[in-house]
């Protein structure tokens, strides 16, 4: 039977109880997401979609729905000062919360922030954090209207709640895909991993020569427009953004959507520099490309007849799209590897990308 219907939930409620070392740690953060969706009970009649999405859905008027969601970066969990400027920093922040809007097809609005910081923080810093913030603000559309600030006994750490809107008619859900649909992810995947691990490993001549892969760490893009197009086009059935990894966060999609998935490794577009990149460190570029996470690329599914109108939309959007699988019935998500031997080699990857609950190897 498949371990995501007709199993029975976990036993113990959210409480201190959960909270102790024991069983804190055998919980994964979906577990911990799930325990909450519970504890939140019967939404209003207003709330479209609560828990479980990349945005809350709520009702604005008869043809209107707002978009909130938020995102929080930990400095050391999201982002190292040591090779993070401040103003790519802000410009990150808000793209990662932007990317939720654009992922169910909506237009961002309004941004607030909450903002925690030490006490030695110099001023140039914050004037570079805002700087970028509001940068990247102008760029997607949208206002910072206010937020909160406090000091924080140790690192920084950045919340940002993004409200978007969008016809309601049109909002695109995690839970539609359908049997017999392709998979398909915008851009790239797996160089906010890589250059994750070059600015951790890499020589300075290796951080100047994988710049574009270092960039997609430090600072990526929200596809708003893609994403805006493609819940006009209304030949989406399923959509959500990649921030923790395809393996995950198509898990995620397939899960809600009662389906699963095959993924095909050799259609997976990784930059030739990314290759280079793993060569360099002596790493798979596959594990980035399907779990590291970070990505913030649009994962979608539509029918097979509409593949030739999502790929004229990603053109009018300056946006590469690729095909990388097709939803199949059950559940989970295999990744099929190509092979010289008369079958490919199927793995298991539901849920390998990245979670900020999973123990460590020791």
């Amino acid at each position: 039977m498949c371990r995501w219907r007709g199993c029975p939930q976990p036993a113990h409620p959210l409480s201190a109880n959960v909270l102790s070392r024991g069983i804190w740690k055998s919980m994964q953060e979906r577990d911990l997401i799930e325990q909450i969706r519970q504890l939140v009970g019967t939404e209003s009649a207003d709330v479209l979609q609560g828990i479980g999405d990349d945005c809350a859905v709520v009702e604005k008027n008869a043809t209107t729905v707002w978009l909130i969601s938020m995102d929080t970066l930990v400095e050391t969990v999201h982002f190292d000062l040591a090779w993070h400027p401040a103003s790519q920093l802000g410009r990150k922040a808000v793209s990662v919360n932007v990317s939720d809007i654009a992922a169910m097809g909506g237009k961002p609005c309004f941004v607030l922030l909450s903002l925690g910081l030490p006490t030695d923080f110099a001023e140039s810093w914050t004037t570079g954090l805002m700087e970028g913030i509001m940068g990247a603000c102008s760029d997607y559309g949208c206002l910072l209207i206010g937020g909160d600030t406090v000091c924080s006994p140790g690192k920084a750490v950045l919340t940002l709640t993004v409200i978007g809107e969008m016809a309601r008619e049109k909002v695109i859900y995690r839970h539609g895909a359908k049997v017999g649909d392709v998979v398909w992810v915008s851009g790239s995947l797996g160089n906010a991993a890589a250059g994750l691990d070059l600015f951790k490993s890499g020589s300075q001549d290796d951080l100047l020569r994988f710049q574009p892969l270092l960039d997609a760490h430090l600072d990526p893009t929200a596809r708003v427009e893609l994403g805006g197009l493609l819940a006009q086009s209304q030949k989406v059935h399923a959509m959500m953004d990649l921030s923790d990894g395809l393996a995950t966060d198509l898990s995620h999609l397939c899960r809600q959507s009662n389906v699963g998935a095959i993924i095909m490794a050799d259609q997976l577009p990784g930059q030739h520099l990314l290759r280079e990149a793993a060569e360099l460190l002596a790493a798979n570029p596959v594990d980035w490309m399907i779990a590291g996470g970070e990505d913030y690329e649009l994962l979608f599914t539509a029918a097979v007849d509409a593949s030739a109108e999502v790929n004229r939309l990603a053109r009018q959007s300056g946006c590469s799209l690729s095909a990388v699988g097709r939803i199949v019935a059950g559940c989970g998500v295999v990744l099929k590897n190509s092979s010289t031997r008369a079958e490919a080699v199927e793995q298991i990857i539901s849920y390998q990308g990245y979670d900020h609950f999973k123990r460590k190897k020791s």
